[in-house]
């Protein structure tokens, strides 16, 4: 039998609606319990201002998980939480009870139909940044280098920790 190597993959989480601090811990408790999957570190909660979109600020995070879950089997697994949420997509960037984005999986480049990781715009969001800054200093973003080389792109957006 072989033995199957599990990956890291980092999970960003935020919402705006409803008890946002709240769904972002719960949903933190979730990940954490996800077959095959263990959760190896979870930034603080930050409040950060909508992005191309408007409403309340949002409570974002980011999760590093350890998992056995392949990209697209762990991409399902973040849609049905989210649903479980109430998760609705009337338009693009609408504010919502919880998003789930599946950052950074291992050191890959994936771009298909469903699912592009690294996630397109995490260099462009200090709400995704800074949480993953605080998790691991030093990680890379495959294809892009160094993520805090983007901490100056994203200086003008207001984040604050909670």
């Amino acid at each position: 039998m072989v033995e199957r190597q599990s990956v890291t993959a980092y999970i960003g989480i935020g919402g705006n609606l409803g008890d946002a601090k709240a769904q972002v811990l719960d949903a933190i408790t979730q990940l954490g319990r996800l077959p095959e999957t263990s959760l190896s570190a979870q930034s603080s909660l930050f409040r950060t201002a909508p992005i191309d979109s408007s409403g309340d600020d949002y409570v974002n995070a980011v999760v590093r998980l350890e998992t056995l879950l392949a990209p697209h089997a762990l991409l399902q697994v973040l849609q049905e939480i989210e649903q479980r949420f109430g998760r609705e997509r009337p338009y693009p960037n609408a504010p919502r009870t919880l998003d789930l984005d599946l950052l950074l999986y291992a050191a890959l480049t994936i771009a298909d139909a469903t699912l592009t990781v690294p996630h397109p715009r995490m260099m462009q969001r200090a709400f995704v940044l800074i949480p993953l800054l605080q998790i691991d200093p030093f990680i890379t973003i495959p294809g892009h280098g160094p993520a805090h080389q983007f901490t100056p792109l994203v200086a003008d957006q207001s984040i604050t920790k909670l």
